[in-house]
């Protein structure tokens, strides 16, 4: 259609990308429903590939056969997804039952904070607030957060399934990748899967242990002071810190919140406030760094972008899945010469590109 020196070629091909990516983003918001489970059931095949590989470094696992390394990792895999499954179910039950105790404490609460204030003498003002308080659909908010809470159980089953299935096809995947790309491109391509599957691995591997820690403390925080509900909220604060930035923030709103509607008391909240606060900047500032690193090669602004991207396309299960998505993109960008510029400009440490190309790439 165009010679090779033609100059629209160029421009015909940018945007025949730019349509392609169109399409695609519009097939990932339309499938959502489809491709959500199947995308976090790969990103927990890597979680659970790095617990067989813990497990077959163990003594007393050494000598097991790989098969038995996976049933056994399988199987606490579906007992920790039941378990969570579990919480919350029954953290939506009692919510919902306890809906009329906790609107009467933040009305109490409210009124502490009127009269601390001396709204008291201004009745106009008080007014205000009265009808502010009003307005807040407590109930409708907790139904919403309870139907969130039932579809991400649901969401977790269907995540399972496609996990175990995943897992037990595993090992015949490279062949596959040989008999469908024959001579040296299916070496090239083990080479990329290689790489991604180094990375995202550690990537995972280590920022669940560190949220697994996180969850830990917050956990003892919150059951010391006697949150309700304190397990579910630690298991929400760990996930939550997947998130880059904002989790760490929202993870310590909800508990606060909460513990607002339970107590009803300044003092309190703001207690359990300064303790889950105080337990994320230790884990972000000091215990992540040292963990995490750069384990993935992102820069920061390159973060927020992919943050606000995928939290756009799927919501929150897309935020917490940013790094992993964008990590790969990244990952195969910088595998082929037509596409490495832009694995440069996305980096935030451009020294492993300071070396000669590989002459194989593609």
């Amino acid at each position: 259609m165009f010679k090779q020196s033609d100059p629209l070629r160029g421009l015909f091909g940018v945007v025949l990308s730019l349509l392609l990516v169109a399409l695609i983003g519009r097939f990932m918001i339309a499938g959502k429903s489809f491709l959500l489970p199947i995308i976090i059931a790969v990103i927990s095949v890597y979680v659970l590939t790095a617990a067989t590989e813990a497990l077959r470094g163990l003594a007393l696992t050494r000598r097991f056969p790989e098969w038995s390394l996976r049933a056994i990792v399988l199987a606490g895999f579906l007992v920790v997804a039941l378990w969570l499954g579990g919480i919350m179910v029954s953290t939506a039950g009692e919510v919902s039952d306890r809906m009329p105790e906790y609107q009467a404490n933040i009305s109490g609460l409210y009124d502490q904070i009127t009269d601390m204030l001396g709204f008291t003498a201004s009745p106009d003002l008080r007014e205000v607030f009265d009808n502010l308080r009003a307005s807040i659909p407590l109930e409708e908010l907790a139904g919403v957060i309870l139907g969130s809470i039932s579809s991400a159980a649901g969401l977790l089953f269907m995540v399972v399934v496609y996990a175990i299935f995943l897992m037990s096809e595993r090992r015949g995947f490279a062949h596959k990748v040989a008999v469908a790309l024959p001579g040296g491109r299916a070496e090239r391509a083990g080479q990329i899967i290689a790489q991604i599957n180094g990375a995202i691995s550690d990537y995972i591997a280590v920022k669940t242990l560190v949220n697994a820690m996180l969850g830990l403390i917050s956990f003892c925080a919150m059951w010391a002071i006697g949150v309700d509900f304190a397990l579910f909220w630690a298991i929400l604060i760990a996930l939550l810190n997947y998130i880059p930035y904002v989790g760490s923030m929202l993870g310590v709103v909800f508990p606060v919140v909460l513990s607002m509607a339970q107590f009803g008391s300044v003092q309190t909240t703001l207690l359990i406030a300064a303790l889950l606060t105080g337990a994320q900047m230790w884990v972000g500032n000091v215990l992540e760094p040292r963990m995490v690193g750069q384990r993935v090669n992102l820069s920061p602004f390159v973060v927020l972008v992919a943050l606000a991207l995928w939290s756009s396309v799927w919501g929150i299960a897309g935020a917490i899945l940013a790094i992993p998505l964008t990590s790969i993109i990244a990952i195969i960008m910088r595998s082929f010469d037509s596409t490495r510029p832009f694995a440069v400009l996305i980096a935030h440490d451009v020294t492993p590109f300071e070396t000669a190309p590989d002459p194989r790439r593609i």
